[in-house]
This record gives structure tokens, C-alpha cells and sequence, in this order.
């Protein structure tokens, strides 16, 4: 039976502030998770520290609130222990790609195959507004006595660089591009991340919803010239179609990536299917790996007395 978006809603109230694009993002997660049809208690929402963390609590799946950025490790360790579940990562620039970072590289050196939703907004939402590591330098938030002195991470590029295999950026207020994105990125065989662009009305003075929108750049009819553009709608194509295009299309996602200002793409920028998932690797190592994963496994009776059955497990080790 199919599914609807408000069954992925929860009875619990959403205290993010008034204008928040972490309203958007819930609500294209709960969208694409309805038209994937996916059962509740197959999927698994895992979430850090920060405003974005809160995600889990609204929607009505299973939710882990884990640590400061440690949403990934805490996320690959539940997909690697049941490889059934779909499993979805949902956090905070700042939370990802401050603390985080390390977790968000090492990642794509395992291609596990989950998605990672990345709130950004350029400030720390939840602390008074304090930079965040995608704060371009020379910006000055209205939390800052100076000018930021630090250069930006550009989650994208960096994704692209360190080995992630779907890489997208969509907006937090075009709620239909970015249910589609997010679609993709859970439907994708790898580990994908999607960078979700979001105004702060408290805080960030300067990226806000009619800077994007272009309010600000009307042409002679008065009509606002939107920064942001669609690359499936400028014909580019992210997908590696085989091996060796694998260079070709990482510079070009690359190059896009670093577009800004006046004309900032949102959309796919790379897409590989052909690369090997950390699953279909340790299945490689362990047959039952898929059908009997260790979620899965009896660890021990009613008497605590333990079930676990290595026979098959050291056979292989030895022929290998």
C-alpha cells in the first residue's frame, strides 16, 4: 500500500524558529520517504548535534540522536550491522564539516551505501551564530564583531574529492527539487550526500530566502532573477557512464561546485554506480554476510549462554 507524507509525521512539536529552511528539508524528507514507499521501521534517521539534529524526533521511523559530529560513524556502523535497512544521515554544516570533518572524509573511502543529508546555512543556529566551516571569508553575519577570516569548506567539492559516489545540492524553499534529490540519493547504489542550501532568518543577515530568490538583482519588469539554476535543466551530465570517465566527470562536477554569487547551480554533480559498495566488498570476505548479517544474529539464549555459530566464518578464513 502506498505510502503518504504525513504518515512520517510525529506528534512531536517542531520548535525550529519561524522561516527556517529546516522546515523544508523535513518536509521533502517526508515526501521522498512516501513516494519511495518505504516502511517506518525499515528506515533509520540518524542525526548529531544542532538544530538540524532535531530531524530524527520528527519524523516517524526509527531515530538515533547520537553525539556531535558523529552522526557518520554512529549511521555506516547500524548500515554495516543490518545492510537491510535504509539508512539516512541528517546534520548540520557545522556539526559535519567542524567536528565532524574527519568522519565526513574517511566515509567516502568506504562508499557505504546510505545517504547523508547536509543542513547548511553557513552559521552555528543553535549557538548564537557563530561561523560555521561553509561561512565564506570576508562575510560578517550579524553574530560577528569582524568579518569572517576564515576560508569556506565546500561540502560538495569535497565530497566529490574524498570518494563520495552521488553527489547533489538542492534548496531548502524548492521543496519538489529537493524531495527528487533526496529521492535519488537514497535510491542510489553508494553512499550519497546531499547539500541541502538553507536561509537562517535569525542569524545569517546575508544568504537569506530573497537573496536567493534575487530580490535583490530584478530585471526591468520587476521580476526577481533568481540565483540559483538547475543543472539537469542546463543539460550537464553527472553520471560515469563507464571507468574511465570517472576523472572527467569528477572535474566537471568540480567545476561546478565552485560556481557562486549571481549563478549558483543546484542539482547532481557526480554520479557513480559503478564503483563497489562496502557491502558488496565484505560480502565478498563473508558469504552470508547479506542474509545473515551480524543485526541478525543470536548472540546468546534465555540463559546466556552463547548461540553464535564461527564454523562457517573460520572455514572461509582458512580458504582465503
Amino acid at each position: 500500500m502506498a505510502h503518504k507524507a504525513s504518515e512520517y509525521k510525529t506528534d512531536v512539536y517542531v520548535d525550529w524558529c519561524p522561516g527556517c529552511g529546516d522546515f523544508g528539508i523535513l518536509s521533502a524528507l517526508q515526501m521522498a520517504l512516501a513516494e519511495l514507499n518505504l516502511e517506518p521501521h525499515n528506515v533509520v534517521v540518524v542525526s548529531g548535534v544542532g538544530n538540524a539534529a532535531k530531524t530524527p524526533h520528527f519524523v516517524k521511523a526509527n531515530g538515533v540522536h547520537t553525539l556531535h559530529g558523529r552522526l557518520l560513524p554512529f549511521a555506516m556502523g547500524i548500515k554495516v550491522a543490518n545492510p537491510n535497512l535504509e539508512v539516512i544521515g541528517v546534520g548540520g554544516d557545522g556539526d559535519g564539516l567542524g567536528i565532524g570533518a574527519g568522519h565526513f572524509v574517511n566515509a567516502g573511502r568506504r562508499n557505504i551505501d546510505m545517504a547523508y543529508l547536509l543542513y547548511n546555512n553557513g552559521v552555528y543556529g543553535l549557538t548564537k551564530g557563530q561561523a560555521s566551516p561553509t561561512l565564506r571569508l570576508g562575510m560578517q553575519t550579524k553574530s560577528l564583531p569582524k568579518p569572517n577570516i576564515n576560508e569556506a569548506i565546500n561540502p560538495v567539492a569535497l565530497a566529490i574529492t574524498v570518494g563520495y559516489t552521488f553527489v547533489a545540492r538542492s534548496y531548502a524553499f524548492d521543496v519538489m527539487h529537493l524531495k527528487n534529490t533526496i529521492k535519488q540519493g537514497i535510491e542510489h547504489k553508494g553512499l550519497a550526500l546531499v547539500e541541502c542550501l538553507q536561509p537562517c532568518p535569525v542569524y545569517n543577515d546575508i544568504n537569506t530566502k530573497d537573496w536567493y530568490g534575487g530580490e535583490d538583482r530584478k530585471d526591468a519588469s520587476g521580476k526577481p532573477q533568481s540565483r540559483l539554476y538547475k543543472l539537469e535543466e542546463a543539460g550537464f551530465d553527472p553520471v560515469v557512464h563507464d571507468a574511465g570517465e570517472v576523472f572527467k566527470k569528477k572535474v566537471a562536477g568540480l567545476e561546478k561546485a565552485e560556481e557562486w554569487g549571481d549563478r549558483i547551480p543546484i542539482g547532481v554533480f557526480y554520479k557513480n554506480e559503478l564503483e563497489s559498495t562496502f557491502q558488496e566488498r565484505f560480502a565478498k570476505r563473508i558469504p552470508f554476510y547479506i542474509a545473515n548479517p551480524p543485526a541478525k544474529q543470536m548472540l546468546k539464549d534465555e540463559n546466556g549462554v552463547s548461540t553464535l555459530d564461527l564454523s562457517e566464518f573460520m572455514d572461509d578464513l582458512k580458504t582465503s
